[in-house]
Formats: C-alpha cells, sequence, structure tokens
C-alpha cells in the first residue's frame, strides 16, 4: 500500500496552488493523509477529489467551515498497522514519550504544524512522522512531503521528497507586511 503524508499546506495564503509533483503523487497513492492547516475548504475538496481515500484532521489555522468537515484527531488501520493523525503534538522536546503516553494503541502517528520533517520512534515503537509542509519554506530551506509504503503490517520506505523551488512557484507573490517589498 502507498502512502503520500502532507501537511501545513496554508492554501491561498502560503502558495495559489498546490505543487504539481505533490498532485502526481496524489494521483499515485493508495492512501492520501494530511495533518491540518488547509485554511481552505478548496483545498479538502481537490484532495478530496483526486485521492482514492483521503484521511485528515483540522489544525490550529482552519476556521469553522473545516472543523466541521475535519477530525481533531484520525484513525486508521492500513495495511496492518494501526495509524494516527493529529496536527499538533505539543514541542520537540520530549515529544516522543509525550506522544506515546497520549496514543498507546497506534503504531504510527502522523502529524504537522512545525513545518519541519521528523521521522522518530518513541519508546515502545510509536513511529512518529512529520512531511512538513509542500508549499512553505520559512521554516527550512525546502518544501517537502512523505511517501511510506506499507506491506503486511511493516512499514518501509519512508522518502522525504523535497520540492525543487520551481515546484513551489505557485507561491503568492505579495509583498510580505513590513518587508517593504
Amino acid at each position: 500500500m502507498r502512502l503520500l503524508l502532507t501537511s501545513d499546506t496554508h492554501l491561498p495564503a502560503r502558495a495559489k496552488h498546490l505543487p504539481e509533483e505533490l498532485l502526481l503523487a496524489v494521483d499515485q497513492a493508495d492512501v492520501v493523509i494530511h495533518a491540518g492547516d488547509w485554511t481552505d475548504e478548496a483545498a479538502l475538496d481537490l484532495l478530496e477529489a483526486r485521492a482514492r481515500r483521503l484521511i485528515g484532521v483540522y489544525g490550529n489555522n482552519d476556521g469553522p467551515a473545516l472543523r466541521h468537515r475535519l477530525p481533531e484527531v484520525a484513525r486508521a488501520e492500513l495495511a496492518g498497522l494501526r495509524f494516527g493523525v493529529v496536527h499538533e503534538t505539543g514541542a520537540a522536546a520530549g515529544r516522543e514519550q509525550r506522544c506515546a503516553r497520549r496514543f498507546p494503541d497506534l503504531d504510527v502517528l502522523v502529524f504537522g504544524h512545525s513545518h519541519i520533517p521528523w521521522d522518530s520512534t518513541a519508546p515502545g515503537g510509536l513511529r512518529l512522522l512529520n512531511p512538513g509542509s509542500p508549499t512553505d519554506r520559512r521554516r527550512q530551506p525546502h518544501c517537502t512531503y512523505m511517501t511510506v509504503k506499507v506491506s503486511d503490517g511493516v512499514l518501509e520506505d519512508v522518502v522525504l521528497h523535497r520540492l525543487p523551488p520551481r515546484a513551489t512557484s505557485g507561491h503568492d507573490s505579495r509583498p510580505r507586511p513590513g518587508t517593504g517589498a
């Protein structure tokens, strides 16, 4: 089973459109997981229309319409692994232990919020994955997403994809307040 993990798309504030490379990966995935901060219902509509199966949650920047359509925490069994999805997990320090206590029934937790990719394993075996953001380079040099293969209860081939600058050319070009640009 092929999974695509993404989060923090922040449309249309961070980009006008999702990168084409990400959309092509959506088309190839069996399941798409989005860990919140869509900020625009059109992004949810697009992924619902393109994905074979979509699992998503709302984030701290998602308004009432998205919160009405999405849960705060999602759970699914995929190819023998118990997945959870949540937007925020708190500070990096102590994250593994905190998440292991909060989600003792999961094998994999997908989260977002920081826009910074994360891949670690908590004591007890909970795997924590943050795919970063496909539209925001403010906190890292590349926009990112992840692909994962799951087979017979085993997480295989976790790959962080770094999007080239041209892939994110859909960024909104309006100047930011206070930049003088």
